[in-house]
């Protein structure tokens, strides 16, 4: 009685069991990787945004 009376005022929970660590490291995508964010790839629309992140990054400086 005494485990079921535990289950009622806390619930089960089916989550993980342990914490795992996230690799940060691994990116998908191109558009995240540095060369693409600052332009230096060589794609004119790249360097455009790159550009624009900048103004964007010091608008508030």
């Amino acid at each position: 009685m005494d485990d079921f009376q535990l289950i009622l005022e806390n619930g089960i929970n089916f989550g993980r069991g342990g914490d795992k660590p996230k690799r940060e490291e691994k990116i998908k995508t191109k558009a995240k990787k540095k060369k693409y964010i600052t332009g230096a790839h060589g794609s004119g629309s790249a360097k455009q945004k790159a550009k624009y992140r900048e103004q964007r990054a010091n608008r508030h400086k």
